[in-house]
């Protein structure tokens, strides 16, 4: 019987390390628009999300939105909206990403409060959707098709 890694490898996913924080959260390597950056990848967040003050690093054109973002420990953020974004991660890529935009100090904040290393954002369901994710917990990798 082949593992799970060589079944999803064979179906075309790719895989991509997964890096257990401190804190028990998931970070990854991500690039979004040809820039690395460090992620968290959140399966609980409905859209993928970088802070305001990255904005730029990541070449994201930003317009208004009339949503207001809302997290743990946090609601009623302002937000923007960067609408398709290229995201590459290892070999998978997406074209059409859109990306929020709010002040995730607060996420940040509390990372260093724990010794972990702060990020640029979070990448969310859309994407694990958009790839048709699988999480494999045991060896810490994420697969995208």
């Amino acid at each position: 019987m082949p593992s799970l890694r060589q079944f999803l490898l064979s179906k075309g996913y790719c895989r991509s390390r997964l890096f257990p924080t401190i804190t028990n959260h998931l970070e990854m390597k991500a690039k979004i628009n040809g820039v690395e950056g460090s992620f968290i990848l959140d399966t609980g967040a409905s859209s993928s999300c970088i802070d305001f003050s990255h904005a730029d690093l990541f070449g994201l054109l930003q317009e208004d939105s009339e949503v207001l973002a809302a997290g743990a420990g946090a609601t009623g953020m302002e937000t923007k909206l960067s609408r398709n974004n290229f995201l590459k991660i290892q070999k998978w890529q997406y074209k059409k990403l859109d990306i929020v935009l709010f002040d995730m100090s607060h996420v940040n904040t509390a990372l260093i409060a724990h010794n972990a290393a702060p990020v640029h954002g979070i990448l969310g369901a859309d994407v694990l959707n958009a790839g048709k994710g699988i999480i494999d917990y045991q060896y810490n990798c994420l697969y995208l098709k």
